[in-house]
């Protein structure tokens, strides 16, 4: 039997990597309302290949403080420059959109805002407070920057009441330098490890095909379960442009279960481990 391969950016993709198509009437119902409420959300601006899927379930994951990044990260598809100022009708447009969605569990994540005093922290409860208060029963997962590691700043986020805080590692230690920017590794792993501190249920998630070695990801997961991490994501990395990282590997399913089922073993209370996962793949099984 034989399998056609898609091309990305020209570049054949192995047949595993084969995605849902990005149409049909509830990932336009999704899409109109994302551009009625002048939202934005990651998986148009990070060129998510589980958008098709995600928006066809009636889920999206949210971005606030705009799409425009003040760092550049290598892997990222999102726009790096100077961001426009947050928008304040942003936290009422997000809840009142989570509400016409019917979520029963909403992932928001943002950009990074260095040039906030605060890396937009205030900005984010405001955010997770109002959409708190319109819709009561849903839970939320809050995926954040590491507001350069100033605990006062995290707290704010802990202190509105998400259901699960992630933060992601992006790679191994070794890779760090090269393809986060302004990021550090061990910064993060502090991150992860005040949160899990304040009893908030704590995830991260990598990327692999980007030149990582199998004990390196051992060693990763090792290091966030130090930290206090209880969720983990494995995915597999694909270049947004010829302007970003270059794959070094299409890793097989088989390898992303093996790792999937040493973490649980390791002791990650869950692991989501494939190649098309991203940190909010299946979220709503997290909390």
């Amino acid at each position: 039997m034989t399998h056609k391969y898609k091309v990305l950016n020209n570049r054949r993709l192995p047949p595993w990597l084969k995605m849902q198509r990005a149409s049909g009437e509830k990932y336009t119902r999704v899409k109109n309302i994302v551009e009625q409420k002048h939202l934005h959300t990651i998986c148009k601006s990070g060129n998510c290949p589980n958008i098709g899927e995600c928006w066809n379930a009636g889920t999206a994951t949210f971005m606030i403080l705009g799409d425009i990044c003040t760092r550049s990260c290598k892997f990222c598809g999102t726009t790096t420059g100077r961001p426009l100022p947050p928008d304040p009708e942003e936290p009422a447009n997000l809840a009142e959109s989570v509400k016409i969605m019917g979520l029963r569990h909403c992932v928001i994540t943002s950009v990074d805002r260095d040039d906030l005093p605060d890396g937009g922290a205030s900005f984010w409860a405001q955010v997770l407070r109002k959409v708190k208060e319109v819709n009561p029963e849903t839970t939320i997962e809050a995926l954040i920057p590491d507001f350069s590691g100033v605990e006062e700043d995290i707290q704010k986020v802990i202190d509105a009441g998400p259901e699960v805080i992630s933060h992601n590692l992006e790679t191994v230690e070794r890779l760090t330098p090269a393809i986060r920017s302004a990021a550090r590794y061990s910064r993060s792993l502090d991150v992860i490890r005040y949160i899990s501190s304040q009893g908030v249920r704590t995830k991260s998630g990598i990327m692999l095909g980007l030149g990582e070695k199998e004990e390196e990801v051992y060693s990763t997961m090792d290091d966030l379960i130090d930290a206090g991490c209880e969720v983990f994501t494995i995915g597999q990395y694909l270049q947004p442009s010829l302007d970003h990282m270059k794959v070094v590997e299409y890793v097989d399913p088989e390898k992303f279960e093996e790792y999937r089922k040493t973490g649980l073993d390791r002791g990650f209370l869950f692991v989501e481990s494939n190649p098309l996962v991203r940190s909010s793949y299946h979220a709503e099984k997290h909390v």
